[in-house]
């Protein structure tokens, strides 16, 4: 039996290494000593149990990678950008919308008889502005629809049973104004380790990186790199033997702060656990969730 947690990292590409790139300047000693050095373009790891590699997010489309086709994509491994000639931000249209029912990674997992989630906790209010037409669905929400699977909610996440997108619940507490303890990273990374008990894949999606690097905030990024650091670290000191760790992302731009939009910088693919051989010919995020299905395995 293998388990696989996905964590999608929106706006995280391979960039050169310089002062302009935070994975460059950040510490980040979790993951540095996890892969030998900072994850910046060039490098690479293959090794039983861990790989790394940069992956093509742009799919042989003009245009710099956006968020509603790069997801689509990275979701159900089709070629949403070609599909529609050009790659399209934001959220998904009725055509990607139509994609996303058919064939996204949660869908296609639960069919297979496996036990699938989104790790991601939900608002109340969320829910409420999309009713009112002010807010639409990511390609996360959509593909937990198709699969017919329960959101999870803040009560979820004060029982340690969920993660929040901004991990340490900061944005709750600021923004939102909901009253939730703030956490460490690392609490974070155990409790999405622990979904993995009773889930053969958890998917979990954090936007900050793609937030932050809009921003061209330096010091923001900074910050957010060594949550992210921490927060892997958690996860990885408590996944059990039989679970992988697959982390990816749609497109570049944290990686490239000197401009604030995105790239096209290749994507990394990280995987760390029994699953790691299975993404050995991934070249593309077309072929992260054939890879995902392959450590699965078939029920059927």
């Amino acid at each position: 039996m293998s388990q696989v947690i996905f964590v999608f990292l929106d706006g995280v590409g391979l960039g050169p290494a310089g002062d302009s790139n935070p994975f460059w300047l950040a510490p980040m000693p979790n993951l540095r000593q996890l892969l030998d050095g900072p994850l910046v373009d060039g490098r690479a790891v293959e090794r039983p149990g861990l790989l790394l590699k940069g992956i093509d997010a742009c799919l042989g489309v003009e245009g710099r990678p956006q968020s509603a086709t790069g997801q689509t994509a990275l979701f159900t491994g089709v070629n949403a950008a070609q599909l529609l000639g050009y790659h399209l931000t934001a959220y998904p249209n009725a055509r990607l919308t139509e994609l996303i029912n058919e064939h996204n990674i949660l869908k296609r997992a639960t069919e297979d008889g496996y036990r699938a989630t989104f790790a991601n906790a939900y608002t109340p209010v969320y829910f409420q502005l999309v009713k009112k037409g002010k807010r639409r669905h990511s390609a996360t929400t959509l593909s937990v629809l198709a699969a017919g699977l329960p959101f999870r909610s803040l009560a979820d996440l004060e029982r340690g049973q969920a993660v929040y997108w901004d991990i340490t619940h900061r944005f709750l507490n600021k923004y939102l104004k909901i009253s939730t303890p703030v956490i460490e990273p690392e609490l974070a990374g155990q409790r999405l380790a622990r979904l993995a008990d009773e889930h053969d894949l958890v998917l979990y999606e954090c936007f900050l990186p793609d937030l932050i690097g809009h921003r061209k905030d330096i010091q923001e990024a900074l910050s957010l790199l060594e949550t992210l650091d921490r927060f892997l670290a958690g996860l990885l000191n408590e996944m059990g033997p039989t679970v992988s760790l697959v982390l990816s992302s749609d497109h570049g731009n944290l990686e490239d702060m000197s401009i604030g939009i995105h790239t096209t910088n290749p994507v990394p693919l990280l995987v760390v656990g029994p699953g790691a051989g299975a993404f050995q010919k991934t070249q593309a995020i077309t072929d992260v969730a054939e890879g995902i299905m392959a450590v699965l395995g078939r029920k059927r």
